[in-house]
């Protein structure tokens, strides 16, 4: 953690110099640009008693440091998190070069975002959807990706190798990470994935598309190759002349690992934030949400943005319980302070139940109710 820090004043220090550059400068010049964020975070939630008793808790939540750079052509875009340690410590949430043909096409090489379903977020709070929690949902993995975007049209081409693997050994994956990823005795490898999407209206404020998954899944006990695969449409409705956002998506996958004989197991662990759970191997997603933007001109706030997300997932497999979440709250906009008010109810959800291990699979014995977090975050970027 000590070196991370140190790295961290480093790149800060190194700006200084890039600073007395103006803006517009040619290719030839560097370009480097740093920003970031600190956030603290207040939550009671309502199956911890102890928590009850104490009116909730407060605390560090992240501080990031964002970098953009630029020199002779080539990009650079990274993003590096500090969360405390129980949540996974520091990790890269994402990292890529890129070489822009054109306007319209671009190429990322790195730890990019996987172009699948609704983007950058199927959400519009601080909680994500029920998308993200199975790993589809700003996600983002080791690999090549090309974007071509026209304006009525965009469609996206990636290959990854592999998920955010910080051991390149026969180890397992570490949790440690910030989008989910299957982990456990399985290791994503060599995926592909497509994504097309039309814009329309006049002001191609609708978007309608469809994404397409598929990649290998290696088990470290069998020594041999599982398969995986996914899809999804979606509709998006944004504009900048409209205070409205409308998100709906309906998404499938399977997952068919190798275990070891007599060992088939109808799920596969999943990890991010320091810590795995389980997840069926066979399911569909069911997402909507809507928002509402509030422009509001005073000194101290700008503006209120209010939410509903709402996610089912129904679990294709026997003896399983589906899970359900549902987010209420507003956004309110501070100048540089973005604060997120999320009443986050879970069914058979790890994040928003007393059940964490098998929420995602058989649900929480002996407790099919909901329950409910009630979230305070609250950030500083810069």
């Amino acid at each position: 953690m000590r070196k991370t820090l140190l790295l961290a004043i480093a790149i800060l220090c190194s700006a200084q110099a890039f600073a007395q550059y103006p803006a517009g400068k040619p290719e030839d010049e560097p370009v480097l640009e740093i920003g970031g964020a600190l956030r603290f975070n207040y939550n009671l939630s309502t199956w911890k008693k102890d928590q009850l008793e104490r009116g909730g808790d407060f605390g560090f939540d992240i501080f990031r440091i964002n970098v953009n750079a630029a020199y002779k052509g080539i990009k650079l875009n990274a993003e590096y998190r500090f969360y405390a340690e129980g949540f996974g410590g520091g990790m890269l949430k994402q990292g890529w070069f890129q070489y822009d043909f054109s306007e319209a096409s671009q190429l990322q090489v790195g730890l990019n975002q996987v172009p699948f379903g609704i983007q950058q977020y199927n959400s519009n709070n601080w909680f994500f959807n029920m998308t993200y929690y199975i790993g589809f949902e700003d996600d983002h993995d080791m690999g090549v990706k090309y974007i071509r975007d026209t304006g009525p049209w965009k469609w996206q081409l990636a290959y990854y190798k592999s998920a955010e693997d910080l051991v390149f050994s026969s180890a397992e994956p570490s949790p440690n990470r910030y989008s989910y990823d299957i982990t456990g005795r399985n290791k994503e490898n060599n995926q592909l994935d497509f994504k097309l999407v039309r814009r329309l209206g006049d002001s191609l404020a609708h978007e309608v598309g469809f994404s397409l998954q598929g990649g290998l899944l290696y088990n470290l006990d069998t020594e041999e190759n599982g398969s995986r695969h996914a899809g999804a449409i979606h509709y998006e409705y944004k504009s900048a002349n409209s205070p409205w956002n409308v998100k709906l998506q309906a998404m499938f996958y399977r997952i068919d690992p190798k275990y070891a004989a007599g060992n088939n197991l109808n799920f596969v662990e999943m990890g991010a934030y320091g810590a795995n759970y389980n997840v069926a191997n066979k399911g569909e997603v069911y997402t909507a949400g809507v928002s509402y933007n509030i422009p509001i001109d005073t000194r101290l706030l700008q503006g209120i943005t209010v939410y509903d997300n709402y996610g089912y997932y129904n679990k294709r497999v026997n003896g399983f319980e589906n899970s359900h979440m549902n987010v209420l709250g507003a956004l309110f906009t501070a100048g540089p302070m973005y604060i997120y008010t999320d009443a986050a109810f879970g069914y058979n959800q790890p994040w928003l139940g007393p059940e964490w291990t098998n929420a995602f699979t058989t649900g929480t014995p002996g407790d099919t109710g909901w329950h409910m977090r009630f979230n305070i975050n609250m950030g500083y970027y810069f």
